[in-house]
């Protein structure tokens, strides 16, 4: 087991590496041999770190924010594919009810926070206030200036209280994020993910670049860090994602009993019933195979 494989963020305590600049802007794609073998070794490292959880009651809280196409979501997937789904749950809120508007704005965020034993992953959280409610004009000046005050209190407090708390901002350029949205537009698996709010981010560029400088000035504590993770080629902002995440976590191999398998005992007078009686979904797959010889 490799926990700790490198320096780059040393947890919650040295959050200022997270800032150090990337050697470059726009880095090659990364191979896809290298990046399928190393995600796979590092999903591996993941299942090992959520049965850590599971048996410490450890509480993970894993936040990701940043641009709208950034990556966030596929890198979310790549986190949680071979994860125990009943203790790793992803937050995706709509948004907020009348009845939520009128509540403390942190209230609806808490019912989502990780219990003992879980890891929560959350596709944007709180830092909406931040962002696009604020861009937009969804808050008013009062409730962002307070959002923002009470915002390092409200994650004090988590972590006071043991919550292992984790803030991505996921980096992309206008360039980059113009071309993944113009690959949306003629693929139907994924036009589904444009909206009228991702007009808005490219002819807000620069407000919500003001927004995310503000945002860091105020949130960024030494408790609370942001890790920036460049963004313009997904395959790294995957790997490096995750090799951060488990080098910033002192968890150990936890060791479970090997799980055997019963020989199946003889059924006894039990007669399978006849196959005509029942429904079955149609062979649709046969018609997808060519017949024998053509």
């Amino acid at each position: 087991m490799a926990h700790r494989t490198d320096n780059s963020g040393k947890g919650h305590a040295g959050h200022k590496a997270g800032h150090k600049k990337g050697s470059a802007r726009r880095p090659a794609r990364l191979d896809a041999g290298i990046y399928e073998a190393e995600l796979l070794r590092l999903q591996a490292e993941l299942v090992a770190l959520q049965e850590w959880v599971r048996s410490t009651g450890a509480r993970i809280l894993i936040i990701f924010e940043g641009r709208d196409a950034a990556g966030k979501g596929s890198a979310i997937k790549r986190v949680t594919e071979y994860l125990n789904p009943r203790f790793a749950r992803i937050v995706a809120l709509p948004a907020p009810t009348e009845r939520e508007r009128g509540e403390w704005y942190f209230q609806r965020y808490v019912a989502h926070l990780p219990a003992a034993g879980e890891i929560v992953l959350m596709d944007r959280s709180w830092y909406n206030r931040a962002g696009v409610e604020h861009v937009m004009g969804f808050c008013t000046p009062a409730e962002h200036k307070r959002f923002m005050a009470q915002c390092p209190v409200f994650e004090r407090l988590l972590i006071q209280d043991g919550i292992l708390l984790f803030k991505y901002w996921f980096s992309i350029s206008h360039g980059e994020q113009e071309r993944r949205f113009k690959s949306r537009l003629d693929d139907p698996m994924r036009q589904w993910k444009l909206s009228p709010m991702d007009r808005e981010a490219i002819l807000r560029w620069e407000d919500y670049s003001r927004a995310k400088d503000d945002m860091f000035v105020q949130t960024d504590t030494a408790e609370s860090p942001w890790y920036v993770v460049e963004a313009e080629d997904k395959r790294r902002a995957r790997i490096n994602l995750i090799a951060h995440l488990l080098s910033s976590i002192d968890y150990t191999e936890v060791r479970t009993e090997p799980v055997t398998l019963p020989a199946r005992p003889k059924a006894v007078n039990y007669t399978r019933p006849p196959r005509e009686l029942f429904r079955y979904v149609p062979d649709f797959a046969a018609s997808l195979e060519k017949p024998a010889g053509d």
